[in-house]
């Protein structure tokens, strides 16, 4: 099993910056795409942008353009850069991971509070 430890959220005004990260340890040989959910107060966990072994990104329509994933593989991390921030952004974020034989994620990080507010 792949273990997950989240970092770097907190309070931020709106069209600030705010950087997650995330650690992988465990079985890290299996992992193929690592991403980043969120989850707002009383909506369901969507998905915000993954990452493949080799690079290849896929991001949701919302954060397009303010938030880059990236992955550095010899230290088992994945990132979330997380720029011109909105209120809409506020949610609990979820570090994940899966391998080739899976459509959807089966590991999970704790999840860690991004509030954005004036």
């Amino acid at each position: 099993q792949v273990q997950l430890v989240e970092s770097g959220g907190g309070l931020v005004q709106p069209g600030g910056s705010l950087g997650l990260s995330c650690a992988a340890s465990g079985s890290i040989f299996s992992i193929y795409v690592m991403g980043w959910y969120r989850q707002a107060a009383g909506k369901q966990r969507a998905l915000v942008a993954d990452i493949t072994r080799g690079g290849i990104t896929n991001y949701a329509d919302s954060v397009k353009g303010r938030f880059t994933i990236s992955r550095d593989n010899s230290k088992n991390t994945v990132y979330l850069q997380m720029n011109s921030l909105k209120p809409e952004d506020t949610a609990v974020y979820y570090c994940s991971a899966r391998g080739l034989g899976n459509s959807a994620p089966n590991s999970w990080g704790q999840g860690t509070q991004v509030t954005v507010s004036s």
